[in-house]
């Protein structure tokens, strides 16, 4: 039998792959799995590439990340003189590697490679991209992504993460690269000083009140959030309870089985420890500290764990109590909650609604300079409440959380307080998530295929309650199209289903709106509706 194109793909790859890990997977691996494997590449998502380790082309690798450097350096290039790329990375397996390998690739190229002092969170390299005066930035982190996954976040000269049309041009330099040799000389880059925390710190964290008197217990999840957090609250004066087990950064995340605070049973230890320390806030970032969840003393002896949309309200509640100006501007997703745009109108400042993602977020600030972004918000967890950094910040957000705290009463009562006030302002904004896992190499397809079958067929009832309208927003419009689907609900209400940027995921968002006196059976409404997804992905 001949050479096979797949033999030759593979080949090629093992010639190119500097890791004997990967390359003995790939020698290993059966004939059905390898052909599944170079079926297709990675291909840049939400701001760049995320995926499982592994070898070939559909997983993270140093071949993978190679290329993906090569391609973004070929881009920055075409625009001008040798680039600089600041590079940072967290505690991931391989991030250092990743982030060393793109070092050698930007260097080789003859640009300049800057990399951060040490495994930092993801908002010091959005920071670091401006203040250091870089054309791109790259961030070796998944983020929340279960403990197999890597994955390559790009961020441009503006510090924000790259949206179209840059993103499928440097996914076609990629292509046009091809595989970089095995070869390559080795250069860490630049080391970029241990000032920059400090620097990020100055930016960040406003003068505020006094924080001593609060009782705050923290978990970082084992990643890299613990040092700049407990340094941000310090300068506040305050100091946190940690949870010992998930103090020190760890890939392997041994005590939960996703490293992401909206997975149950993520923050128990940190609410066991808040139990026992007789805290009134909790706070836990997820591993590279861009995502922050918050839960509050109760004042019955347990705690209340904020949904990300209870904390959107409150942190914008806060942010519009302690800025002024009608060149004010707040913004937040398609399937956050509908609250921030009547507290916009409210305080007469401006409110956008954009896509997922804080690409997309900070992206109308920066496209109308009569704009002063002051809040942005996504309920996965993500928050950005200044303009210093142009993604979601874990770090600040958890400072701005203790401080909205405190202006409210200091106690974990007082916030709950606070929201039933800006409900019966607002009306009770009730939401949920449900999200169904696709697993496996078709995972792309069937996700894909449900959205499809929605479109082709739309529901005329979700459980009990009656489809009224259906908005589809894949043809675009306001926004850039994107495959999701809004079915607004007659009596009011919406569902709406999308897949997952990050993520094997189809994820259904609901929202309910109705009276604070009417929130037995808004609840009983919102489980129902829960209910139907299951039924309405066909899972």
């Amino acid at each position: 039998m001949g050479v096979t194109d797949l033999d030759a793909q593979v080949a090629a790859w093992l010639a190119a792959d500097p890791d004997p890990a990967t390359r003995a997977e790939l020698d290993a691996m059966p004939e059905p799995e390898r052909t599944a494997r170079f079926a297709g590449h990675l291909t840049f998502g939400t701001a760049g590439l995320r995926g499982p380790l592994g070898a070939g082309p559909l997983a993270m690798n140093r071949v993978v990340v190679r290329s993906a450097a090569a391609g973004l350096t070929a881009w920055l290039q075409a625009r001008g003189a040798a680039p600089t790329v600041v590079i940072g990375c967290d505690a991931r397996r391989n991030s250092d590697v990743f982030a060393a390998d793109t070092a050698a690739v930007v260097t080789a190229a003859g640009g300049r490679a800057l990399r951060l002092p040490e495994r930092l969170p993801t908002p010091l390299l959005a920071f670091a991209v401006r203040h250091l005066g870089a054309d791109a930035g790259v961030m070796v982190t998944a983020s929340h992504n279960p403990p197999g996954d890597n994955g390559y976040k790009v961020y441009l000269a503006d510090g924000a993460q790259l949206v179209p049309p840059a993103d499928g041009e440097i996914e076609a330099c990629i292509r046009a690269a091809g595989l970089p040799p095995r070869g390559l000389p080795a250069a860490e880059g630049e080391p970029v000083g241990p000032g920059l925390v400090d620097a990020y710190l100055d930016a960040v964290i406003p003068e505020g009140p006094d924080l001593s008197s609060l009782r705050i217990a923290y978990t970082p999840l084992h990643g890299v959030g613990l040092g700049v957090f407990t340094g941000a609250l310090a300068r506040r004066g305050g100091r946190a309870d940690v949870v010992p087990e998930q103090a020190e950064p760890d890939g392997t995340f041994p005590t939960v089985v996703f490293p992401n605070p909206e997975e149950p049973g993520a923050l128990d230890l940190v609410l066991a420890l808040a139990a026992e320390r007789g805290s009134e806030v909790v706070l836990a970032n997820d591993p590279d500290a861009d995502r922050l969840c918050v839960a509050v003393a109760d004042g019955a002896g347990g705690f209340r764990v904020l949904s990300g949309d209870e904390l959107g309200v409150l942190l914008a509640d806060h942010r519009l109590a302690t800025t002024s100006g009608p060149d004010r501007l707040v913004a937040t997703t398609i399937v956050s909650s509908t609250m921030l745009s009547a507290m916009a109108a409210g305080a007469g400042v401006r409110f956008v609604e954009t896509l997922t993602g804080f690409k997309w977020i900070v992206r109308p600030a920066l496209d109308d300079p009569s704009a002063r972004f002051v809040f942005g918000y996504e309920e996965a967890l993500g928050y950005a409440v200044n303009d210093v950094v142009r993604d979601k910040d874990g770090i600040s957000a958890a400072i701005a959380a203790l401080d909205a705290v405190v202006r409210v009463g200091g106690t974990g009562p007082d916030v709950l307080r606070r929201l039933d006030e800006l409900a019966a302002a607002h009306g009770r904004h009730r939401t949920a998530q449900v999200s169904v896992r696709y697993d496996g190499a078709d995972a792309g397809d069937r996700m894909a295929a449900v959205l499809a079958g929605l479109r082709a067929e739309p529901p005329d009832r979700i459980g009990d309650a009656a489809v009224a309208r259906v908005h589809d927003y894949l043809p675009g419009g306001t926004l850039p199209p994107t495959d999701a689907l809004r079915f607004d609900l007659a009596g009011g209400g919406r569902v709406l289903v999308r897949p997952s940027g990050t993520e094997p995921k189809v994820k259904v968002y609901v929202e309910l709106v109705g009276d604070p006196a009417d929130d037995a059976e808004l609840d009983a409404r919102l489980a129902a509706l829960q209910a139907a997804v299951p039924a309405l992905l066909g899972a």
